[in-house]
């Protein structure tokens, strides 16, 4: 559900769903997180750019969404925001978060990948001075 200004804010393209995610509360799904931005022709009074908003789904779709969510431990994530037939739409995803170790490893990887920049800017330089 939005407002006015939220649409014609999402048609100028203006939506980060970066850190969005989408939380089943009493029967119904909510997008939370998700920044809109405030539509400049707008009136001053215009709306909250990371307000929570109700998802419109059939109830079946929010009772196998739920079950999935609270059975398995999955995260429902938005993909994507767009418009059909004059409607935003988002598509949503069921995600799975990383394990400790998976993350112990990226942090491992991260780190090894800015340490090598490191390492290859400064041979750069000291190649440079040389010459």
């Amino acid at each position: 559900m939005l407002t006015g200004a939220e649409i014609k804010s999402i048609r100028a393209g203006s939506v980060n769903l970066a850190d969005a995610y989408v939380r089943p509360e009493r029967g119904e799904l909510w997008l939370l997180n998700a920044h809109i931005a405030r539509y400049d022709a707008a009136s001053y009074m215009s709306h909250e750019p990371t307000r929570p908003r109700k998802l419109l789904l059939h109830r079946k779709e929010i009772a196998v969404l739920t079950s999935k969510v609270a059975e398995k431990g999955l995260t429902l994530i938005p993909l994507r925001m767009y418009l059909k037939d004059n409607k935003a739409k988002v598509e949503v995803a069921l995600a799975k978060g990383k394990k400790l170790y998976d993350k112990r490893d990226s942090i491992i990887r991260r780190e090894a990948e800015i340490e090598m920049g490191r390492a290859a800017k400064k041979r750069k330089t000291n190649d440079l001075v040389r010459s």
